[in-house]
């Protein structure tokens, strides 16, 4: 059995491999052409994030059974090409979190301290103690966005030198919070608070320039800020222009929008800025703790047939997956859906099972639940292997209850979430089998398909909103596939529903959040 390894890895990943028995063949940087041959006869492929894991090299693969990632990241892995293909897309989330947490420390550091630009005059041959003053970080505010495992590792670092915490995370509950010493902000305040600031946040459209001219204006003057995360989450330029204005005193990035980074990317000119390329995660012990885990996980795939860390699939029986795998999609579109539905920390997730799907093993599908419910929110990958870690760590009660009945239906699950003082529940079922519908969402019943781009409008029953809301729609050109309108049992109120294959501009959610029709307007991606 061959394993091909088409990027750098530990030595100890490698003799993990070959203990095993399987033959390991290692070629980093290779050019496209001899990727294509090498991989044709592969059963295994383990790559960084050097290699481009495209539907085109996923098609030369005629073996391929497994795709092993050394690291969180799988940017550079076309996941759904994989699951097309049967190919199981494997990760090891957490083996970079310590020194990602370190790296951003010691980031936190360097530029409070100037260290960098003294070190670089003192090489110069000058002795510049003037020109190098800098600021304590004791009893200094850090403003943390995103206190998942790396923020909380960083939360205990930070307070281990006087600092105190501050965070913004909408999906943490309190008492997980308050066990870690943090005081929970909305995002306005954490900015106009901190002294510090790091984010720790998936790159998603919400996240995307979640720091910019606007968000800066309300920050302290003379704010650090620090970007270890994802590039994009900060908008450059609007930084750019703060550094040179002073009004932020100095960053710190391990990653840019665009990568390598261009030489004439105007932060490389500012003395108030410093970075790294992309190393948060590259210490020995790091690439040891990825290389042996992946190099164990492909072994445990081959030889038990158990897919640990499997992003695509659970670590089920294979024989059980075929009837397992369209609930297993229905049930994380619908925890996928309810993550776009609530607000504030989740403290409870009950999960229902009813009718037919009651008999089957449920435990894969609350977890493919949960990681639809998180995985949009967490700086790193959830899987089926990490998922029910992240929801204990975040202090997330989850709950399982079989029914026989399932009314209507032949199987239905039904995911109750509760967030802050509120709680949302959605419910879906298979057509045919294998087809995934929407059949509940709060108090209306409905038929959606899950896919695409959705706008779910809260509104009061009366005539010309259908018509407003297609034409605030149509004027922007915003195609739309799908339309329905549930109404509520008791009261005029109503749920429309549109599905689009593009995404929804601000100015149009504005323009009908306008109408004294409309109740809340809300977006959910279930791409």
């Amino acid at each position: 059995m061959k394993i091909l390894i088409s990027d750098s890895l530990s030595k100890q990943g490698v003799e993990a491999l070959e203990k095993a028995g399987f033959t390991v063949v290692v070629k980093s940087k290779m050019p496209k052409d001899e990727l294509f041959k090498e991989i044709k006869d592969a059963d295994g492929l383990i790559v960084r994030s050097g290699t481009k894991v495209t539907e085109e090299l996923l098609a030369a693969a005629d073996k391929l059974k497994v795709v092993g990632r050394a690291g969180s990241g799988l940017d550079n892995v076309d996941t759904p090409a994989a699951t097309r293909r049967g190919i199981v897309v494997m990760n090891t989330p957490g083996g970079n979190t310590v020194t990602t947490a370190e790296h951003t420390m010691s980031m936190i550091c360097a530029m409070s301290r100037r260290i960098p630009q003294a070190t670089a005059s003192v090489k110069a041959g000058k002795w510049e103690k003037d020109k190098f003053m800098g600021v304590e970080l004791y009893n200094k505010v850090l403003g943390i966005i995103g206190a998942g495992q790396i923020g909380s590792h960083l939360t205990k670092m930070a307070q281990g030198i006087g600092m105190s915490v501050v965070a913004f995370d909408p999906y943490l509950a309190p008492d997980r919070a308050e066990r870690m010493g943090v005081t929970m902000l909305d995002l306005d305040e954490l900015f106009r608070r901190a002294d510090v600031i790091s984010v720790h946040t998936p790159l998603t459209p919400e996240t995307k320039g979640i720091i910019n001219a606007q968000a800066i204006a309300k920050m302290k003057p003379g704010v650090l800020i620090v970007n270890c995360a994802r590039g994009g989450i900060i908008n450059e330029q609007d930084l750019c222009d703060a550094l040179k204005s002073k009004r932020v005193a100095g960053a710190a990035f391990d990653v840019f929008e665009e990568e390598p980074v261009k030489p004439d990317n105007p932060l490389l000119a500012l003395d108030n800025f410093i970075c790294t390329p992309h190393i948060g995660a590259q210490t020995t012990e790091a690439q040891e703790n990825v290389a042996i885990g992946i190099a164990e996980q492909i072994v445990d795939y081959f030889t038990k047939g158990v897919a640990k860390g499997a992003v695509n699939i659970p670590s089920v029986a294979p024989e059980l997956l075929p009837r397992l795998q369209p609930f297993l999609t229905l049930a994380e579109k619908l925890g996928t859906l309810q993550t776009q539905l609530v607000q504030g920390g989740v403290e409870r997730v009950t999960v229902e099972y009813s009718g037919e799907v009651a008999g089957l093993s449920v435990a894969p599908l609350t977890i493919a639940v949960l990681k639809g419910l998180l995985n949009p929110i967490m700086e790193h990958p959830v899987n089926y292997v990490n998922a029910p870690i992240v929801a204990k760590e975040r202090g997330i009660e989850v709950k399982e209850i079989k029914s026989t009945d399932a009314g209507d239906f032949t199987s239905l699950i039904r995911v109750r979430v509760e967030a802050g003082k509120a709680s949302h529940q959605v419910a879906g079922t298979l057509y045919h089998k294998k087809e995934a519908r929407i059949t509940e969402i709060d108090q209306f019943k409905v038929e959606v398909v899950p896919e695409g781009h959705m706008l779910l409008i809260h509104n009061v029953d009366r005539p010309g909103v259908i018509g407003m809301v297609g034409k605030v729609l149509g004027d922007r050109a915003i195609n739309i596939l799908r339309m329905q309108c549930a109404l509520e049992k008791r009261g005029g109120d109503a749920l429309l529903i549109i599905g689009s294959d593009t995404e929804f501009p601000a100015a149009a959610l504005n323009e009908i959040r306008a109408s004294s029709n409309i109740l809340s307007v809300k977006v959910a991606n279930l791409s």
